[in-house]
C-alpha cells in the first residue's frame, strides 16, 4: 500500500506559532482518506505482562512498538501517523523518553503531538501510555 505523499496530508506550522522541528501545529487529510485510530499503549507485552519497570524510557519504547504492532495491522506505519498522544506520569524525566522515541517519531514534516503529565495510567506500574490517529489511501 503506497505511503500518502507531503502533498496528500499537508502538515502546518503557521507563522506566529513556535516553529519546532519536533511536531507541527495542523494537518489536513485529504478527502477519500481511511483515518486509523490506535488506542493507548502501554509498555505490555503480548500476554498482558509489564515490560521495564520503573524505567520510563523503556516503556516509552516498548509501547511505541506496540503502537507499530497496532498501526501495521491497519496496513499503516509511523509515517502514516498524523497525531501522537502521549501521557506521562507526574514525575518522570520526560527527556529521558522522548531521547528514546523521538528518533524513530522524526521527519521532514513531523506529526502533531501532544503530550500530558497525569497522576496515574490504568495499568499498574506504567509510566507512558502513546495513542495516535493515523490517515490511509482508502482501499
Amino acid at each position: 500500500m503506497p505511503h500518502w505523499t507531503m502533498e496528500q496530508i499537508r502538515k502546518l506550522r503557521p507563522a506566529g506559532l513556535v516553529n519546532s522541528p519536533g511536531f507541527s501545529h495542523v494537518a489536513i487529510v485529504p478527502p477519500g482518506a481511511s483515518t486509523i485510530y490506535v488506542g493507548g499503549q502501554n509498555a505490555v507485552d503480548g500476554t498482558g505482562q509489564l515490560i521495564g519497570a520503573g524505567d520510563a524510557a523503556a516503556q516509552a519504547a516498548k509501547a511505541l512498538g506496540n503502537a507499530k504492532l497496532a498501526l501495521a495491522a491497519a496496513k499503516a506505519s509511523l509515517q502514516d501517523v498524523v497525531q501522537w498522544n502521549v501521557l506521562l506520569v507526574e514525575g518522570i524525566d520526560i527527556d529521558s523518553v522522548y531521547a528514546a522515541i523521538g528518533p524513530q517519531l522524526a521527519a521532514a514534516e513531523p506529526p502533531l503531538v501532544t503530550a500530558a503529565f497525569v497522576a496515574k495510567l490504568g495499568l499498574p506500574g506504567a509510566l507512558v501510555e502513546i495513542s495516535a490517529v493515523a490517515a490511509v489511501p482508502a482501499d
